[in-house]
């Protein structure tokens, strides 16, 4: 019987991830919703609740899109000087237009490297010689 961990053959982890796809089968749907991941691939049966990434993409997401989107509404500042109004048009909207489709990308890709290194979530374990 296959590992439970292991992708089937030809199938690249991030990659199906990326195309929001079960890390494992590369055929499963990965999310339920917009963001929401299934609770199980209805391939391979895959749970897919431990790969959960919670905030994580978010962060990443967040920091190229304010990085992008400040940087722009600094030099619209410095060089056209427009009133503050023109700057809520302009940068707030696009924040969303830019977050959006990367949060989907970002977490398919965070699920399938976290399936492909079998990273989890830390634990404790004590030691017999610490008593």
């Amino acid at each position: 019987m296959d590992e439970p961990n292991q992708p089937y053959p030809g199938v690249d982890p991030p990659r199906a991830g990326l195309a929001g796809r079960c890390p494992r089968c590369g055929k499963g749907r990965l999310f339920a919703g917009y963001l929401r991941l299934e609770p199980v691939c209805s391939r391979c049966g895959l749970d897919l609740a431990p790969l959960d990434q919670a905030d994580g993409p978010a962060f990443f997401v967040m920091s190229i899109v304010s990085f992008v989107v400040v940087g722009l509404a600094l030099y619209t500042e410095v060089t056209f000087s427009p009133p503050l109004t023109v700057h809520l048009l302009l940068w707030i909207p696009l924040a969303f237009i830019l977050a959006a489709p990367l949060m989907r990308l970002a977490k398919g890709l965070m699920v399938g490297l976290q399936f492909r290194s079998s990273a989890a979530e830390g634990r404790w374990h004590a030691h017999d010689d610490e008593r």
